[in-house]
């Protein structure tokens, strides 16, 4: 790679939730809903997509708006579009599968490639030509999943497990697959549920936000359970049945890894959606977070994960490094915002899991221009604003893994409206291995801790200075800020 990639894997401006990543010749595309920053609701602003080259995952590229709000002719209301997917059809051309919101319909647009200028092209019919979702007894359908199988069948996967006793008129059934014709619009078979809602079994309740992938022998379905814990997966051997339940892939909050509870989330919770990919032979999950207090100012974080022999995967944790593919430098500069850990101080024991400290920016919600013969945008943005993390309390943590500390021997942070220590534990509520005074005011100050982590580890079992965490604690009074920290 040409240089490092962190989480969030796009620029700090950019709020893009929901994502599904598809590769399409060389490069990886992100297709998801886009949320305006300090907005009101979920998925203000109009679809965009972004790409990068298969062989560096850090040369991100904005490719521009590719639908707007006011190209749904229905949509006369300028309704938000929910979580969408982009698949190839067999025709060659690249189809976008999207939701009005307050609807029960599935809509698609259409473009000669992947993140070109979509036209809308109509809306997910029954053979007799009226639209599913515009009668009751249809049920209802949210965010889109479609999958174009190796033997050309076309298989769309919606629906909700939201609300038992219905929305907007129709029946909530969960998880169900709609078989497609060749014109990508037409349903050639019954509904069939594959994830009912409200399950009586121990397995989490499907929520929304299907996403298929058909893996080797096995179709993934990942989707978020109704409890926000994170992104859970069913396996099967057909597209259209017999899912079986197998575990939890991700969480931003880290719950359920390694048997951390809702609680003691170690980052602000909310809702999840992503998706499965794989570039040069190496697996990812895409997913997002929460910023800036809300659930409607979200972005998209990544994790390399491992499929096994049996198919099943391992749950994985939140990290900084996501798709650098190994530990960030232990020399240089970092951004205050690809924390991966940020939590409050515990009250009896436990931790407001929607409150503490949160990743914000200065100024508004940032629009680029739209590209020029596609040069790369993005952090060389000179005008961008400058995202950093506020609401820095007694307390309160914020955490970053993993780094290669072979040769560390100091960390400096960049903060305001101090008063009062800055500490670095060996782990999350752990102890402190370093501290330091910070220096006062309302303008961006820099403090050096002198942090030497070949001796403060030496001797200790199990700590790999070539990927160790990085946490940090205020001991202070009021509430600070954090814009960065250097290591050296």
């Amino acid at each position: 790679m040409s240089k490092q990639v962190f989480n969030p894997y796009l620029p700090s401006w950019e709020y893009i939730p929901d994502g599904e990543p598809k590769v399409f010749g060389d490069r990886l595309y992100i297709f998801g809903s886009h949320d305006r920053f300090d907005g009101d609701g979920y998925c203000e602003n109009d679809y965009v997509a972004w790409s990068t080259p298969v062989d560096d995952l850090s040369a991100w590229r904005y490719e521009g708006v590719i639908l707007r709000k006011d190209q749904t002719p229905w949509n006369i209301k300028n309704e938000p579009y929910y979580a969408p997917d982009v698949v190839q059809g067999n025709d060659g051309r690249y189809y976008l599968y999207y939701f009005v919101a307050n609807s029960s319909i599935i809509s698609v647009a259409v473009c000669d490639t992947p993140a070109g200028k979509y036209e809308y092209l109509g809306d997910v019919h029954m053979e007799d030509g009226h639209t599913y979702g515009s009668k009751p007894d249809e049920w209802f359908t949210f965010d889109p999943g479609v999958l174009v199988d190796d033997d050309k069948r076309i298989w769309l996967y919606t629906g909700s497990g939201q609300d038992s006793n219905g929305q907007y008129g129709h029946k909530i059934k969960g998880c169900f697959v709609l078989e497609l014709d060749q014109d990508m619009l037409t349903v050639i078979s019954e509904p069939k549920v594959l994830l009912p809602a409200n399950w009586t079994r121990k397995e989490p309740n499907f929520f929304e936000g299907a996403s298929i992938r058909h893996i080797g022998d096995w179709y993934y379905l990942v989707y978020p359970a109704t409890d926000m814990t994170g992104l859970n997966y069913s396996m099967s051997k057909y597209p259209d049945r017999e899912f079986v339940y197998k575990g939890r892939i991700h969480c931003t909050s880290d719950i359920g890894f390694e048997g951390r509870k809702l609680m003691g989330c170690a980052y602000p919770i909310g809702n999840n959606h992503g998706g499965l990919v794989c570039v040069n032979n190496q697996w990812y999950i895409f997913d997002h977070r929460m910023t800036n207090g809300s659930q409607w100012n979200r972005q998209g974080v990544a994790e390399p994960i491992q499929i096994k022999a049996d198919g099943t995967i391992d749950m994985v944790e939140a990290t900084s490094c996501g798709l650098n593919n190994g530990p960030l430098k232990g020399q240089g500069s970092y951004p205050a915002y690809i924390c991966c850990n940020l939590i409050s101080k515990k009250v009896f024991g436990l931790r407001n899991p929607t409150g503490g400290p949160k990743v914000t920016q200065d100024g508004e919600d940032y629009v680029p221009e739209e590209p020029g013969n596609n040069e790369i945008t993005g952090e060389t943005e000179c005008n961008a604003p400058v995202s950093y993390i506020k609401d820095i309390t007694k307390g309160c943590q914020i955490g970053y893994k993993f780094f290669d500390f072979t040769n560390t021997t100091s960390v400096s942070v960049e903060t305001r409206n101090a008063k009062g220590k800055i500490q670095i534990l060996d782990q999350l509520d752990g102890k402190v291995i370093a501290e330091e005074k910070l220096k006062e005011g309302a303008d961006w100050t820099k403090t050096v801790i002198e942090f030497n982590p070949v001796m403060i580890f030496k001797g200790k079992k199990n700590v790999n200075l070539q990927k160790c965490p990085l946490f940090f604690r205020y001991h202070g009074t009021g509430s600070m800020e954090m814009l960065s920290f250097e290591l050296n």
